[in-house]
């Protein structure tokens, strides 16, 4: 009786492993495919989307990995929060020129192929010669947030703030880019008259150098 069910799990067991593998080589097309959108595109807000898509195709892998909580926590920080936040920087920046052209960009397009490519053979020899193993200890199941809550506060606990301060950096340099510096035409021509509607004021320095207590005119 035992072996018959056996045999007839098989086939479920053998269905489940190659949906499996077929959504991980999906997912890692589109991680790799948005990746590279994201480098490779001219227009900066199709790669604010596109890493968007990355983000998403990780979360897609932690599903894989049953870490649902990871994958929730993917979207919310940074789906939802980062990409977000980069997309609000670009559209308040009010780029007015294009980008001049730089003389023999050539060579550090080149450049930067042949270090991407170091860098992409030396993880893959790294991933490759590492000898990986299973967890063999118990599943934590419904007690997985417990489990994290636990190692953030503290194995974790130093990359934990360190993650808030890279997400504070990145609040304030949103911040610094949508910050603008010159004013349109229309507020220019509104503030030049109300400027003409008020009386001249002599400027502070010279009348704290003068003494003078008089009212200004």
């Amino acid at each position: 009786m035992l072996n018959q069910l056996a045999a007839l799990s098989l086939p479920t067991r053998s269905l489940a492993e190659g949906v499996q593998i077929v959504t991980l080589v999906i997912l890692g097309l589109m991680m790799l495919g948005a990746a590279l959108g994201v480098v490779l595109l001219p227009s900066i807000v199709y790669s604010a989307f596109l890493l968007g898509g990355v983000f998403i195709s990780i979360a897609g892998l932690y599903i894989l990995l049953n870490a649902g909580f990871v994958a929730a926590a993917q979207v919310l920080i940074y789906v939802g929060a980062v990409t977000v936040l980069i997309l609000f920087a670009i559209m308040l920046v009010n780029k007015q020129q294009d980008f001049a052209p730089v003389a023999n960009a050539w060579i550090r397009k080149g450049a930067a192929a042949l270090v991407c490519l170091g860098l992409f053979a030396l993880l893959s020899t790294m991933i490759v010669a590492t000898p990986w193993s299973l967890w063999t200890g118990p599943i934590a199941g419904d007690n997985a947030i417990v489990v994290i809550g636990l190692h953030f506060f503290s194995d974790f606990l130093l990359p934990f703030e360190l993650v808030s301060v890279l997400l504070l950096m990145a609040l304030i340099g949103a911040i610094v880019l949508a910050r603008r510096e010159f004013l349109p035409e229309d507020r220019l021509v509104q503030q030049q008259g109300d400027a003409a509607l008020t009386l001249p004021e002599r400027p502070r320095e010279t009348a704290a150098l003068t003494g003078s207590t008089t009212p200004r005119p």
